[in-house]
């Protein structure tokens, strides 16, 4: 039988509906049970240590839930006053990420391979020096949950000649933390504190059999091909950043055992992948600030393939080099990325800063949207997200063609 064939807008929308976006957002208080759903539905929450705007695991479900408690979700990751149970743990998923609980068991291979896999100073640490990680261990073991610079007070426990320092414990707790003999306990001003294992995750995960390395990666490409709805293999690849051999096998086998559809999308030059489930929503009326970590674009191939949108985060570029800013938010309305705003929270001021704002130019196929309409609406998302950040008020700067229409549009909300 022939691929099916999509248009590039059908495809967008598919993407769209699959991360969340073809839904309204609740209209009353958001509860566990909706956070829930919407991490289930995307898979994992990338984290960041970035926190010039928010911290970034937060954002995505704003961006599809609107305002929502964040102590709910820290309780979720954390399980510290006993009013929500853990569901999601801390690991390397899409960097460093959360992840539910369920997936622990499909991640086990990686922890496996931490000897070849591991950054190159966290390898050489376990090979180097195995009593260093051994004694990290200990500690952990004895007074979990730790900090990295916790690490130093092991010193007074080796001999003369055999001292160690804060980085080279912070590197074994690593090399631990990769290899799944500690793991997060929770986070406090975003930093990690390490514990065991066993005191942290449910014994009921922990007691899960161990699947094949082959089986776990197609469970995870399954959750990325639900989360992306349809989808080349590098975009399921990269969703849990297996190695792309492994990738190409495990899409293969998906595709030889019907669980997913090839087809061919216009315009996308690559084959292409449709989860049978999958939405295919007629219309799309999101409206959202994304995160530059967010799942619907934080694989820029894709982003640009679907949104003929060209992203790359600015953090590391020198001032002087900056396009559109430090920490720059597309901005979705409709089914489009139709702008992008460099976003700052001044919590001393009390104010959400707009540092620039920039409106996308017209897409090859039809006209660029209306910046009276696009300014208008981001407004009203700037406004909202103030107020779930706990900041008074939303200023715009003068940098960007959006700006003075959005200063406007801002006005007009205050």
């Amino acid at each position: 039988m022939p691929d099916q064939r999509l248009s590039a807008r059908a495809a967008r929308k598919i993407a769209l509906a699959a991360q969340g976006f073809a839904d309204p957002r609740p209209s009353g208080r958001v509860d566990a049970r909706q956070l829930r759903r919407a991490i289930e539905r995307i898979g994992l929450l990338q984290l960041d240590s970035v926190n010039v705007f928010s911290r970034t695991h937060y954002m995505p479900l704003f961006s599809r839930l609107g305002p929502y408690p964040r102590e709910l979700l820290d309780r979720m990751a954390a399980h510290t006053d006993g009013r929500v149970r853990r569901e999601l743990f801390e690991y390397w998923a899409h960097e460093a990420s959360l992840v539910p609980l369920r997936l622990q068991p499909q991640l086990r291979w990686r922890m496996a391979r931490a000897d070849d896999d591991a950054w190159g100073g966290v390898r050489r640490i376990a090979r180097e020096h195995p009593q260093l990680v051994a004694d990290v261990l200990a500690l952990v073991q004895e007074q979990g949950p730790v900090r990295a610079a916790d690490t130093g007070a092991e010193r007074a426990k080796r001999r003369a000649g055999e001292m160690w320092n804060w980085h080279e414990g912070k590197v074994a707790l690593e090399y631990l933390f990769w290899s799944g003999q500690v793991t997060a306990a929770r986070r406090i001003n975003f930093e990690r504190r390490y514990d065991l294992p066993e005191r942290v995750i449910p014994a009921e995960i922990l007691a899960r059999p161990t699947p094949s390395v082959e089986e776990a990666q197609r469970e995870l490409v399954r959750v990325a091909a639900r989360a992306h709805g349809v989808a080349t293999e590098p975009d399921l690849g990269d969703y849990f950043r297996l190695p792309r051999a492994e990738s190409k096998l495990r899409v293969a086998e998906l595709v030889e055992a019907g669980e997913l559809e090839p087809v061919t999308v216009e315009g996308w030059g690559a084959p292409a992948y449709l989860w049978p489930a999958a939405r295919r929503p007629r219309r799309v009326n999101a409206r959202a600030l994304l995160s530059p970590f967010d799942s619907l674009i934080w694989f820029r191939p894709r982003t640009e393939r679907i949104f003929g949108f060209r992203y790359r985060i600015e953090i590391y570029t020198p001032a002087p080099r900056r396009i559109h800013g430090y920490y720059v938010l597309p901005f979705l309305l409709g089914d489009a990325l139709v702008a992008r705003v460099d976003l700052k929270s001044d919590r001393q001021a009390g104010v959400l800063r707009v540092q620039g704002a920039y409106a996308e130019p017209a897409p090859e196929a039809g006209p660029a949207a209306d910046p009276e309409h696009v300014a208008a609406e981001l407004a009203q998302e700037l406004d909202a997200v103030a107020g779930w950040l706990g900041l008074d008020g939303v200023a715009v700067a003068g940098r960007g063609d959006l700006a003075s229409p959005l200063a406007a549009a801002v006005r007009a909300t205050q």
